[in-house]
């Protein structure tokens, strides 16, 4: 449901120029596809739309560039990178510490990449929960953020 939701979604902007989430809901329901504005805001953010200014000066949404996606995926990992001061992982949790007020800015890092077997995040001042499906997934990610690190 959700891939092929995506899919129309992908093929919507690539064939109107489509400038707001109403508008893109309403094409969306033009297709047989209901959705909510919060699935839609989810699904702009995992398909890295971006609004770029059309020839008429107004803005629509479109597919990000594979060069703007990989300077993305960098900013995420050095954010990350810079913040996270510890880690160790716990049946299917991985606890990350921080330096202080940072513990959202390595949670959004960690939503913002593509990490299979995450469920969520959770993050107070300088300490982050990540909940993976199980203690497998929880391991790589811990052997990954070691990498990174």
């Amino acid at each position: 449901m959700k891939s092929s939701r995506q899919e129309k979604i992908l093929e919507i902007i690539v064939s109107k120029d489509v400038e707001t989430q109403s508008q893109l809901i309403d094409e969306l329901l033009a297709r047989g596809i209901r959705s909510t504005q919060a699935t839609l805001s989810r699904d702009i953010k995992e398909l890295r739309l971006v609004k770029e200014l059309t020839g008429t000066g107004r803005y629509r949404y479109a597919a990000a560039s594979r060069e703007e996606l990989t300077d993305y995926d960098l900013r995420l990992k050095k954010i990350f990178k810079e913040s996270v001061t510890s880690y160790a992982a716990a049946q299917n949790l991985l606890v990350i510490k921080t330096m202080p007020g940072l513990a959202s800015a390595a949670c959004a890092a960690l939503d913002g990449m593509e990490i299979e077997g995450l469920i969520g995040t959770l993050a107070g001042d300088d300490t982050a929960f990540i909940a993976m499906k199980d203690r497998e997934a929880a391991e790589r990610l811990e052997r990954e953020v070691e990498k990174l690190l």
